[in-house]
């Protein structure tokens, strides 16, 4: 049996998680991996939904092995997209120290649909498919250091 992942995504601009979403399925999938996603509003969801599939696969003793999370905030004309792009990157890095979780973050944090659209994109950037290939990177390094 493969390694089970769990995407979670803020589906907040449906063509951009599309490309994200895209670019992380190929990766894992690529690298042999199953994988299961999730969808929640936006990205300040994203950190209490791994939370909660943490806690839930583990009282089921089926953890998933790693974590991507998907997502754009994309600047607007007020502080708002200061608070969720910080707080919503500063929450993973606080779940995967605190559980040693391996956790790719590929929550874009961009100015413009544009940028977005770029980084997002599989044939282009492919911001989706690194941030599951830096959780790969850290379930790799996790099972060499135990």
């Amino acid at each position: 049996m493969s390694a089970r992942a769990l995407i979670i995504e803020g589906r907040f601009y449906d063509d951009i998680n599309d490309l994200l979403l895209a670019g992380a399925t190929a990766e894992l999938k690529r690298r042999g991996f199953g994988h299961e996603v999730v969808t929640v509003p936006g990205a300040l969801e994203i950190p209490p939904a791994i939370a909660m599939a943490l806690a839930s696969s583990r009282r089921r003793d089926r953890p998933f092995e790693l974590y991507v999370a998907l997502g754009c905030v994309i600047r607007g004309e007020t502080g708002h997209y200061d608070l969720v792009a910080g707080e919503s990157c500063r929450a993973l890095v606080d779940l995967a120290v605190h559980h040693r979780l391996a956790l790719g973050n590929g929550i874009l944090t961009v100015e413009s649909r544009e940028q977005a659209l770029v980084r997002a994109d599989p044939a282009r950037k492919d911001k989706g498919g690194d941030a599951a290939a830096a959780a790969i990177a850290l379930f790799e390094l996790r099972n060499a250091l135990a």
